[in-house]
């Protein structure tokens, strides 16, 4: 069972605190910042790892990563807006056009907008999006092989990477789980964002597809290769650090 804050000792909450910060941390560090010996760094942990509050290892500690809800509460969120999203994202492709679509609530809006589009070549992770345009209109749809996830029909881990790897697009549209005020995307797990920055690297036109709740929401883990992004797609006008950022890395952005 948890523990609230006041059922702790001071000094087992300040070891709280400075491991959800940053994420991680070494005993050694704990140890010199707060004036006290490893060994009593070390009793601390394991009195707040077996609380659940973080993640004993070896040397130190890790808090735990927030999951991500499953994508039938999150097709829910913001529905209106993430289909206004898809209809603009949607008008940057024509007729013939490759294009990788990641997996998500997001990109699949982009997938159902694209229904009138003809002879396109897709390559994707996600089940819903193959569903929407495989066999369909010329289209010819490549399913990205891999793990199926636990709370999403898309697939990921190093077998979808691996497969995506042998292509290139024209286009990339991707979903991420946060954008930092500095323009930095952010996902889950690992394992999601190795996969989106593969995607961010396969094609030369790298579309961010994300609706205004993500400005505020930054997830642990970063994706790699920020800089092919090329454009976004939003439903609000950022805020001014991040239309900033975005800005000076020459990212257009377009508001639905």
């Amino acid at each position: 069972s948890d523990v609230c804050s006041s059922d702790l000792p001071g000094n087992y909450n300040d070891n709280y605190h400075i491991v959800q910060t940053p994420g991680s941390v070494a005993i050694r560090n704990l140890s010199r910042e707060l004036g006290v010996s490893r060994e009593t760094i070390r009793r601390d942990i394991d009195l707040l790892a077996a609380h659940g509050r973080f993640r004993k290892t070896r040397g130190g500690a890790v808090a735990f990563e927030p999951a991500e809800a499953p994508d039938t509460e999150r097709g829910m969120v913001n529905a209106m807006a993430k289909r206004a999203i898809g209809r603009r994202a949607a008008t940057l492709v024509r007729d013939g056009t490759s294009l990788i679509l990641d997996s998500g609530t997001t990109t699949r809006a982009v997938a159902e907008a694209l229904n009138a589009r003809r002879d396109l070549t897709v390559y994707t992770n996600d089940l819903a999006i193959c569903r929407t345009l495989a066999r369909h209109n010329g289209n010819r749809v490549v399913l990205l092989g891999g793990e199926l996830q636990r709370h999403e029909d898309a697939t990921i881990g190093w077998d979808a990477i691996t497969a995506l790897a042998n292509y290139t697009a024209e286009f990339a549209f991707v979903g991420v789980g946060g954008l930092t005020a500095e323009g930095g995307l952010t996902d889950f797990t690992r394992d999601g964002a190795e996969l989106r920055g593969r995607m961010l690297s396969s094609a030369r036109t790298v579309v961010v597809v994300a609706d205004a709740s993500k400005f505020t929401t930054v997830t642990p883990i970063r994706i790699p290769h920020i800089d092919k992004v090329t454009h976004l797609v939003t439903d609000r006008t950022p805020p001014a650090a991040l239309r900033k950022a975005l800005r000076a890395r020459k990212v257009r952005i377009l508001t639905a």
